[in-house]
């Protein structure tokens, strides 16, 4: 018999008691690759015997976490029909390191999440998923940060994917520490202020309120270390009125949908103007220029990413028109076609978060290929709006 790390009812700094109303919320917060955090959280279920167990987990995190064959269901080209595909690739991008870590401590990213669920499955306690929808969260982030950290986001997200810096269950407890984890909320939102809002604060007050929002006199809510805080400070002040908003994806304002069309409608302006004034031939050259400033580097980029031959001449034929139209890109396009010609198996959806960790990786999975066709498509189209557009520009007014 395994003697438990903690004795029976004394369950260390990490556990927290609220109230509200006539009800008891046991508050853990947990590290989500620690193996302290999964035996403390199934000792405190297993004792408390609570009415209703919380989780920090949307659906769809649920779902994933708890079903094996979630993959097989996942409809690739629906994703790039919604245009999801920078919502798949940062799901996978976080999954991946959080993997990573997992693997060098020998406990599953969420593993205390999922023996909550199992346990309150086994002593029949209901279940509450009390966090926002994972692509609310990223959306409302990606629209409240600027272009410029939007990048460096990514990039950061990327290297974190390749660093191989080693950590331990004694850093991971450092990090649980109050003082550490409100040090490092203090630089978040120093750096990124409306990211630490979204990502933080927003999910803070969300979790506070559908954990209120439970069934039960007595409920324990697992939730990570770095929201504890936050709900805490939140937890008595009644912000259900804020749930609606929290849990909406801003619409795109109608000056940058106006502003989306300035530039197609500028290129398609001056060909006229140019025609108008030197004539359909030299308009014609102009345009022709402007179509291989697009379709060579998209198919480069499509090359480089080792595409379908199908999706290069795609990416070669289609990035001249969807560049003057904003609602499609030409990385959409050719995602489309690259999984429709060369779709990613079911196992190559599960090994996607550890191939990414390697060069190789991103060329030999079928569902990253498809990524690398996107972006490097979409990168090219790009180069070829600067190019196309100062040679027609230029043009115009010599």
């Amino acid at each position: 018999m395994t003697t438990p790390l903690f004795p029976a009812g004394v369950y260390g700094p990490d556990v927290h008691t609220l109230s509200h109303s006539d009800r008891t919320v046991i508050l853990i917060g947990t590290a989500h690759i620690s193996q302290e955090s999964v035996e403390l959280v199934r000792l405190v279920i297993e004792q408390e015997e609570p009415d209703c167990v919380c989780l920090e987990l949307d659906d769809q995190r649920y779902q994933t976490l708890t079903k094996k064959e979630r993959w097989q269901s996942l409809d690739l080209k629906e994703v790039i029909r919604k245009k999801q595909l920078s919502t798949l690739l940062i799901n996978l991008l976080m999954a991946s390191y959080q993997k990573k870590l997992g693997v060098k401590l020998g406990v599953t990213p969420g593993a205390e999440l999922l023996v909550a669920a199992n346990v309150a499955k086994i002593k029949q306690i209901p279940i509450s998923l009390c966090d926002r929808n994972v692509r609310i969260t990223l959306r409302r982030a990606w629209k409240s940060t600027s272009l410029w950290k939007k990048s460096y986001l990514l990039t950061s997200l990327l290297a974190s994917v390749f660093d191989d810096t080693e950590i331990s269950e004694e850093k991971l407890t450092e990090l649980k520490r109050k003082d550490v984890l409100s040090k490092l909320m203090e630089e978040l939102g120093e750096s990124f202020p409306d990211l630490k809002r979204v990502l933080i604060d927003e999910r803070d007050i969300f979790l506070a309120e559908r954990i209120k929002a439970s069934p039960g006199k007595r409920l324990v809510a697992v939730v990570g270390a770095g929201h504890v805080e936050g709900i805490i400070r939140t937890f008595a002040t009644d912000n259900s009125v804020k749930i609606t908003e929290l849990n909406t994806i801003p619409p795109v304002s109608r000056i940058w949908k106006a502003a989306s069309w300035i530039l197609p409608l500028l290129i398609v302006g001056s060909l006229m103007a140019i025609g108008l004034q030197k004539g359909v031939s030299v308009a014609g050259t102009n345009f022709l220029f402007w179509a291989l400033a697009h379709g060579i580097p998209a198919a480069c980029g499509a090359m480089l990413a080792l595409a379908h031959p199908y999706t290069t001449l795609g990416a070669f034929t289609a990035a001249p028109f969807t560049s003057l139209n904003p609602l499609i890109g030409a990385g959409y396009v050719t995602a489309f076609i690259q999984v429709m010609k060369r779709p990613p198996a079911v196992r190559e959806f599960e090994t996607a978060g550890s191939d990414m960790t390697t060069v190789r990786g991103w060329w030999s999975n079928k569902l990253l290929r498809v990524i690398l066709v996107f972006l490097l498509t979409t990168l090219g189209s790009a180069l070829g709006t600067w190019v196309g557009g100062y040679k027609i520009l230029n043009n115009l007014i010599s």
